[in-house]
């Protein structure tokens, strides 16, 4: 019998849409997991350090999804790489389901923050980092997905003002562009975590080689974002 961790040997990029299909039913968000998709994978495939042996392990990378309300694609890669089992899938949103409608850090193998509403993620990334780095961790890397239209809420802002000239170097923000914002600019996403001392770098977050030089780029003592620029939600 196969189980859960044995599945990060058996599934590749190419069953994501099989494991996403597997879920149904109503408030599925689809165009919002769809659009984390391609991140998700290069993330989970190729640069987080984490493993579901060592999802208690201190030293691990941190990854902490603030797009919770559209988790079918974070469900469909924890699952390819062992967090949790195939099985889940199909009950996605029943009542007796661990794999909610916004993911639960208590029910859901591997993720480390409950989320779903907008403009929590990135402040609870800046207060991990920190916590990470009065510990006198500095080696696990903290990264956070958010959503384009997060960035209207303030609590962002804040975040992105303070992280800046706090240094937080191990701090990795992904903001899905889907050009679902009310009030952004278009073009202006990097430019604006760039004014606040940030690197910042916009790709194409349908590509995986792009993707993957973005997110190894070096940023020495300034947090990082990728910019991943994907079709428009309403498309």
């Amino acid at each position: 019998m196969t189980t859960a961790t044995d599945q990060r040997h058996a599934y590749g990029y190419d069953d994501l849409p099989r494991l996403m299909g597997l879920m149904t039913g109503d408030e599925k968000h689809g165009p919002a997991a769809t659009s984390t998709l391609d991140v998700l994978w290069v993330l989970y495939d190729r640069v987080l350090r984490v493993t579901p042996e060592r999802r208690a392990d201190p030293a691990r990378d941190r990854f902490l999804l603030s797009k919770g309300h559209g988790p079918m694609a974070y469900y469909a890669v924890l699952a390819a790489k062992g967090f949790l089992p195939v099985e889940w899938l199909p009950g996605f949103g029943t009542y007796d389901s661990p794999l909610g409608h916004h993911p639960d850090r208590v029910l859901v193998p591997g993720a480390e923050i409950g989320s779903g509403s907008l403009g929590h993620g990135l402040p609870i990334a800046v207060g991990t980092t920190l916590g990470l780095r009065a510990q006198g961790r500095t080696d696990p890397a903290v990264w956070v997905l958010i959503g384009d239209a997060e960035l209207d809420e303030g609590s962002n802002h804040e975040a992105i003002a303070f992280a800046g000239p706090a240094g937080l170097d191990r701090l990795h923000t992904v903001v899905i562009d889907n050009s679902s914002a009310s009030h952004a600019l278009p073009g202006g996403i990097a430019a604006r975590f760039e004014a606040a001392g940030w690197s910042a770098v916009t790709v194409d977050g349908r590509d995986h080689a792009a993707l993957y030089e973005a997110f190894t780029a070096p940023h020495p003592g300034r947090p990082h974002v990728v910019v991943a620029r994907v079709e428009p939600k309403n498309a």
